[in-house]
């Protein structure tokens, strides 16, 4: 049997007692010194995405993520793992947040548990320290059907139309007002001029 200790680090003591373990308060975007390969893993959730914003006039968010990352590289033990669940407020922040993470050592990617729902979606950030990246193993993604990491980008997709196959434009209107009504839904009669295209108003 081998004894794990837990250290929490927070910018408000009460959470320390929560959690019961030993901890210190810090600052977390200016490096917290701990001994190198002090840790084999890192549990943190919603923290990393407030390092993007730029509370005082001293605060830059490239250079709060830089330091942090570079602290908890040296700190962590080699083939060590760190999970971050966080509320990124745009694809363009995450970028940010994984490109310093790289550029400090670590590999590995983001998971997405529920990617399709809006209640159970959870965005995780996953490190490896020392691992390269041929051998970092992701874990699998809830409801995700197969799909375990999602590639964020500042490209907009733009929007397909729905495809109807060989059913005409009025059919599947007809067929979607039926399903409406079915559901017991107020639905507008049907006329003859059902599915037209409507001319241009003068």
């Amino acid at each position: 049997y081998q004894r794990r200790v837990r250290v929490g680090v927070t910018v408000t003591t009460p959470y320390i007692s929560y959690i019961k373990s030993s901890g210190i308060n810090a600052e977390y975007g200016e490096g917290v010194p701990f001994r190198a390969g002090s840790f084999d893993g890192v549990v943190s959730i919603s923290v990393l995405q407030w390092l993007c914003n730029a509370d005082k006039a001293s605060h830059n968010p490239f250079k709060r993520l830089r330091c942090f990352f570079t602290m908890l590289y040296s700190s962590m033990r080699q083939g060590g793992r760190a999970v971050f669940q966080l509320y990124p407020e745009s694809p363009k922040q995450m970028e940010l947040i994984t490109e310093q993470a790289t550029r400090c050592g670590f590999t590995g990617g983001v998971v997405v548990d529920y990617p399709n729902s809006t209640k159970a979606k959870k965005i995780f950030l996953c490190l490896f320290a020392g691992v390269p990246v041929t051998g970092v193993r992701m874990p699998q993604a809830l409801g995700a059907e197969g799909e375990d990491t999602v590639q964020y980008s500042n490209e907009r997709q733009s929007g397909k139309k729905r495809k109807r196959g060989e059913v005409s434009k009025k059919e599947w209107i007809h067929n979607k007002k039926q399903r409406r009504r079915v559901q017991g839904k107020e639905v507008t009669a049907d006329s003859k001029y059902t599915g037209r295209k409507r001319k241009p108003k003068f």
